[in-house]
């Protein structure tokens, strides 16, 4: 277990990288939006445009890690996430911007799909979803770290400062944790269940006999084996019965995690708390709270998983986000917006996604596949996923101005209802099963 859990949060800090550059943008807007004169509409394709490189990254993520291997293909997404960060802290028109947050987003893109894809292959059954979960903890500590550096770069010089250069080392300090990354995964052994797909049994082994010992090892590269009995299928078998059904829950799945509002809170959390009547200042330090809940309450999900199981607390928890988001849309319509009430349920919401749609959809979005499509099936998911955060972050901001806060949070609520009655019907448990014994529940469906 250690070996495994050495590997797994080394792989999984690409979370960190996710993290980090999907909410470094929540401090910068407000001053980009001065130092460019944007619309409402540039105001969310500022948040947005890296997003567009995330579904393209996410796109191509199964076939280039099915052809060329886990291990290099995250290595590269750490080197377009270092180009990105770097490249979108120097352009001076609002165009060289965009472009650069794209390439970035191509790395998150990739990294989003294959940390926790390769996490869920190496990880032994019963310890899977805490392993898996763990690219979760590291996309919200990458989210609280922003938080704390944006408060901090923030504050460093006045108002004139922070909308010329505050938002530039905002950017450009994200090229450290990627350089890290980068060279952490130079340590780390390709995926076994990769290299039998390969034909590289032999190479696989010894890694597998590091993660289960001797007979457990061997028995289960038999069973990798015979997963891989059939040929490899083109990708059309994606929608053949029993895997079309899987494709269906991952797709579902996934955009619900994004259309429920939780990209919507985070990445404009300092500008949805100055409507409350929280200053600049006080605004970043309460983002900073928002942050922490959500970084405690993953802690709290990592612990559970695999104990309570993925569907327990998919149900706990988007129950609670449809409570918390009816409420907020209340304060806002009778007039009790201000003070303390929405940044209490806004905190509430951001722990229930936390222990709920947070890590479970990455971990269950992992195992659900059968191995011989793993990589392009997560990929789709995964590209679905990233298309749901550009439509929710992309409208967002004209949406809170059109219809209302009182509104637009009612939507997401319903949209978290929805995910309630979704779980209840079509997500499948898979605590303790391996993910052979997973691709057998859908050849049942």
């Amino acid at each position: 277990m250690k070996y495994v859990t050495l590997v797994s949060i080394a792989a999984a800090l690409g979370g960190l990288l996710f993290g980090f550059d999907t909410a470094v943008v929540s401090g910068a807007v407000g001053f980009m939006q001065d130092r460019f004169a944007l619309s409402d509409l540039q105001v969310g394709w500022a948040v947005s445009s890296l997003i567009i490189g995330c579904i393209v990254g996410a796109a191509l993520s199964g076939t280039l890690s099915d052809g060329l291997g886990r291990k290099k293909v995250l290595i590269a997404a750490a080197l377009l996430f270092v180009v990105g960060s770097i490249g979108s802290a120097i352009p001076d028109t609002f165009a060289g911007y965009v472009i650069a947050r794209m390439i970035g987003g191509l790395g998150i893109g990739i990294t989003s799909t294959l940390s926790p894809l390769y996490n869920a292959e190496i990880a032994p059954a019963k310890y899977r979803g805490r392993l898996v979960a763990l690219n979760q903890f590291a996309i919200v500590s990458g989210i609280f770290l922003t938080y704390f550096v944006n408060s901090g770069i923030a504050g460093y010089g006045d108002d004139a400062w922070d909308i010329s250069t505050a938002w530039r080392w905002m950017f450009g300090v994200g090229a450290i944790p990627g350089i890290v990354y980068m060279l952490l995964l130079l340590l780390v052994p390709e995926s076994p269940r990769w290299l039998i797909k390969q034909g590289r049994a032999e190479e696989a082994l010894p890694i597998l006999l590091r993660i289960h010992g001797e007979e457990a090892a061997k028995k289960e590269v038999l069973e990798i084996k015979e997963s891989f009995r059939e040929e490899r299928a083109p990708f059309r078998e994606l929608f053949k019965p029993g895997l079309r059904f899987a494709l269906f829950v991952g797709i579902g799945i996934a955009v619900l995690q994004q259309i429920t509002g939780i990209n919507a809170i985070l990445y404009y959390a300092p500008e949805i708390l100055k409507e409350t009547g929280a200053g600049t200042n006080a605004a970043l330090v309460q983002t900073i709270l928002v942050g922490f809940i959500n970084f405690a309450f993953t802690i709290l999900s990592i612990w559970l998983i695999d104990k309570a199981g993925r569907k327990a607390l998919l149900l706990i928890g988007t129950s609670v986000m449809t409570v918390s988001l009816a409420l907020i849309g209340l304060a806002f319509r009778t007039g009790h917006s201000s003070g303390s009430l929405v940044l209490i349920l806004i905190l509430v919401y951001v722990a229930a996604f936390a222990i709920s749609l947070g890590p479970v959809v990455w971990v269950l979005l992992s195992e659900i596949f059968p191995n011989r499509v793993r990589g392009r099936a997560t990929a789709v998911a995964s590209m679905a996923l990233w298309a749901a955060d550009y439509l929710v972050s992309q409208t967002f901001p004209p949406l809170l101005k059109s219809a209302g806060p009182a509104a637009t949070y009612w939507i997401f609520g319903a949209l978290s209802l929805f995910t309630v009655f979704f779980t209840l019907k079509f997500v499948p448990e898979t605590k303790g099963k391996s993910l052979e014994e997973i691709e057998k529940l859908w050849k049942k469906a």
